[in-house]
């Protein structure tokens, strides 16, 4: 069993084919028991890619309401999903003025980090960030965390 933390531009893996799905996909292997934790933000932003997709062209219109469709089904029993408090709020002002972070993904880094701390505070081992978003991942090393990108796994 690990313990992941899945921004959206990883998690969005799951639901289009990229470099990367397969990887991401067996991270949701129930042999492995693994426990994955999303922001609640993320919601928002892998509904967002998905509907951005089909206006592009890159999906039907019908495929980005099946996806959507399966994702919100997933948000029910995949995903612990980490709430956004003032603290994470505040932590990620930091970061972002830290990393000149987007301000999503400085709330993503202020989220994984408060996964990261309950952890090692419980005994548990250091969770793992999963991220797709360079920027962030340099960001993510530089606060001492875990990062597996997916896009080194095509």
């Amino acid at each position: 069993m690990a313990i992941y933390f899945i921004d959206s531009s990883a998690l969005v893996k799951r639901y289009i084919s990229e470099v990367g799905s397969t990887w991401v996909l067996g991270l949701f292997d129930p042999t492995l028991n693994n426990e994955v934790f999303i922001a609640a933000i993320t919601g928002v932003e892998i509904i967002a890619a998905i509907t951005r997709r089909s206006r592009s062209g890159s999906i039907s219109i019908a495929d980005a309401r099946l996806i959507c469709n399966q994702f919100k089904t997933d948000l029910q029993k995949d995903y612990q999903i980490v709430e956004i408090t003032e603290a994470i709020i505040n932590l990620g002002m930091v970061l972002s003025e830290t990393y000149g972070l987007r301000g999503y993904d400085a709330i993503q880094l202020a989220a994984g980090c408060a996964i990261n701390t309950i952890c090692i505070a419980n005994g548990l081992p250091p969770m793992i960030f999963v991220s797709a978003d360079n920027e962030l991942n340099g960001a993510v090393v530089s606060e001492g965390l875990t990062i597996e990108n997916p896009n080194n796994h095509p």
